[in-house]
């Protein structure tokens, strides 16, 4: 069990850093209104641009990808002296993206984990992340739906895993299974943003609340 024990605080503090509701506290911070309470309700950067503060966006964007970034490359540099691999920083990546999701202390109440994904997928691997990112921005400037942009990345997130696997990066079971786990989360959690694809009432990026 101790040999476990380094892995295990790893991950239960991955979860208590992705639990940071950043939107809340930045818009907080600035004496904004809580991005729970307009729009969508989602606490989340696209949410808070809806707002018509940029920076407080912005903000919140950079800060959640951090809090998914910053465990997952920690473990990469600096857990092998603990016996922690890529597997182990792919798992505390999924915590961090967990903690968004569920925050607990939000009583559990957290945003879709977009942005947080996106952090610990550049964690993984820089390339995963701009292959993926760039499969966001590209929908996204198309379509101008970040919610649809979000879903396309997510299902490819995993295939660019495997495609690269062996040629760009060794190949973790632990790590497919993190990132096969962290899309089909971020695609339920857009289930809504799905109904209103659907029916044509999407909010598209830049609209106002």
């Amino acid at each position: 069990m101790s040999s476990y024990l380094p892995s295990l605080i790893a991950i239960v503090l991955s979860y208590l850093l992705g639990s940071l509701s950043f939107a809340v506290i930045v818009s907080k911070a600035l004496g904004m209104a809580d991005p729970r309470s307009y729009g969508s309700k989602n606490p989340g950067a696209t949410n808070v641009l809806r707002s018509g503060n940029k920076g407080a966006a912005l903000a919140t964007l950079l800060l959640d990808a951090l809090k998914g970034w910053v465990p997952v490359f920690a473990i990469q540099h600096f857990g092998q002296q603990f016996g922690m691999g890529q597997g182990t920083a792919a798992v505390a990546g999924l915590a961090a993206f967990l903690g968004h999701l569920y925050p607990v202390f939000f009583g559990f109440q957290g945003g879709k984990g977009v942005a947080t994904a996106a952090g610990a997928l550049l964690g993984i691997d820089w390339l995963l992340g701009l292959a993926t990112g760039s499969t966001w921005l590209i929908i996204a400037v198309f379509f101008r739906y970040s919610s649809l942009a979000s879903i396309v990345a997510a299902f490819f997130a995993p295939a660019y895993y495997l495609i690269g696997g062996e040629i760009a990066w060794p190949l973790d079971l632990v790590v497919l299974l993190a990132l096969v786990s962290i899309s089909l989360l971020l695609i339920w959690r857009h289930r809504e943003n799905i109904r209103r694809l659907a029916a044509g009432t999407e909010s598209k990026l830049g609209s106002k609340k």
